[in-house]
């Protein structure tokens, strides 16, 4: 309630603004307080808030004024375009993944969960006990704090099948979150102008990652079954690459885990020609009808370099994720780690470690997958009532996306603005292709918000879709 007040208060005070001259006084906080009905911590907060936006200046002891409005001028960057040269590779903007919804707009398009599903009570109380340790003020290890390293080693090792090592503790080094992650070990293990096969599609982030690190992306045909182990063998015997990145758990976008025999049979040509798989386990906590089987659980001889993040599952605000990986590519991987963040945040550090080894954690998770379920059957009957043109490929057994081919002539910018101006953000299929794509897709997140409009939303793009058929006859 405060946080409406104070929103109110700073709306009514930006009209009064809008129409006094600069250098005005504001009226004091006692006046505001007896004219709003509102404490003084929320007049406080709200001036606070007109400050942060540069409409109001406040004065030690004379109080707020209304602050001169300085006259913008043209800025000129061309000498920028001299000294950046030409663009070596694509850089896509914003993905439509990211966008931020109003809150009137139904969001298909996120690739986060949606708050309701997070442990908001462990994650409030674990950086409350966290603001009150020695990590407020201490500097962590490099590799991360070894109790946070040991969870990490430990999660996987439970994994592990009779006859293979489990990873140790110090085969771990926590990541700044698995973007960042992905882009320190392209550039380690794999190097500017080296070839990186990547699975098509997949994560539009690890295209990204891939490309600003300079490296040569190749893609590989990949389905609901995964890649066909043939034509890997024939992508890294090609292009003489020494790395794949995957997703064998849930993909980014099509929701596709690899049978147990794809698995060892990948694993098998990477053994043959000497060469890194890089998992990316980011849905571990996330399956549905299915467990996530780390492919890193199979390896022992350091083939696969192992990332799982607890951002998506955790909070977004818990930037962390954990990377095992043994050998001398560990230690590259860690030298390229300190040489970009130095260390990981000792109370993030801190508070992931409590929220995933609290009592609650489990019980948490086992509620999310329950709610995971209702969410994407909910969501794929609406798409088989509202969109019969649409074909789901399958029904995913784990993650937050169904990925959704579209009719061979549908225009997807197209689509996307009709989508938009009827109020449902979608996410192109266009980004998770590192070439061209395809098919027309769509990638469609039940992890979002208000899943009771789910049904609308179907109805939405189902008429969009039409008028796009009809437009292209």
């Amino acid at each position: 309630m405060s946080d409406d007040n104070s929103s109110r208060i700073a709306a009514k005070l930006r009209e009064w603004i809008a129409t006094a001259p600069p250098g005005a006084r504001l009226p004091s906080t006692r006046a505001l307080v007896a004219e709003h009905s509102a404490g003084p911590v929320t007049v406080q907060k709200a001036l606070r808030t007109l400050s942060a936006q540069g409409l109001i200046e406040t004065r030690p002891g004379a109080g707020a004024f209304v602050r001169a409005i300085r006259v913008a001028r043209p800025n000129e960057y061309g000498w920028q375009t001299a000294a950046l040269g030409s663009q070596p590779r694509r850089t896509p903007q914003l993905s439509a993944a990211l966008r931020i919804a109003p809150n009137e707009v139904i969001a298909m398009n996120s690739g986060y969960p949606d708050r309701e599903l997070l442990p908001e009570r462990l994650i409030r109380a674990a950086f409350g006990r966290a603001a009150r340790g020695e990590a407020v003020v201490g500097r962590p290890p490099a590799a991360g704090l070894p109790d946070l390293q040991a969870w990490f080693a430990t999660e996987l090792g439970a994994a592990t099948p009779v006859g293979v090592a489990p990873p140790a503790t110090a085969d771990v080094i926590v990541m700044p979150g698995s973007q960042s992650g992905l882009s320190i070990v392209f550039r380690a293990l794999v190097g500017p102008g080296r070839p990186l096969l990547l699975e098509s599609p997949t994560y539009w982030g690890a295209v990204l990652a891939a490309e600003q690190s300079g490296v040569q992306v190749v893609p590989v045909p990949s389905d609901m079954r995964g890649p066909d182990p043939d034509e890997l063998a024939r992508a890294f015997e090609r292009t003489g690459s020494r790395a794949m990145y995957v997703q064998p758990n849930f993909a980014n976008p099509t929701g596709a885990q690899w049978s147990s025999e794809i698995a060892a049979e990948v694993l098998a040509v990477a053994r043959r020609f000497g060469a890194f798989l890089i998992e990316d386990d980011w849905a571990h906590d996330f399956g549905i009808t299915a467990e996530s089987t780390p492919l890193a659980a199979r390896d022992d001889a350091g083939h696969v370099v192992y990332l799982r993040s607890l951002t998506k599952s955790v909070s977004p605000a818990v930037r962390i994720a954990g990377l095992i990986a043994r050998g001398p590519a560990r230690e590259r991987i860690l030298a390229a780690a300190q040489a970009e963040s130095t260390y990981v945040s000792g109370v993030l550090q801190v508070a992931a470690l409590d929220i995933v080894t609290q009592p609650a954690w489990r019980t948490h998770l086992r509620g999310v997958r329950h709610q995971l379920g209702a969410r994407r059957d909910l969501l794929v009957e609406a798409l088989r009532t509202h969109i019969p043109a649409a074909h789901l490929e399958a029904v995913p057994r784990g993650g937050l996306n169904l990925w959704t081919r579209l009719p061979e002539a549908t225009d997807l910018t197209r689509l996307m603005a009709d989508c938009e101006a009827a109020g449902v953000l979608v996410a192109p299929g266009t980004e998770w292709f590192p070439a061209e794509p395809t098919a027309p897709y769509l990638r469609l997140n039940y992890a979002g918000p208000n899943p009771g409009a789910f049904p609308a939303a179907a109805q939405v793009i189902g008429a969009a879709l039409e008028r796009n058929a009809c437009s292209s006859r």
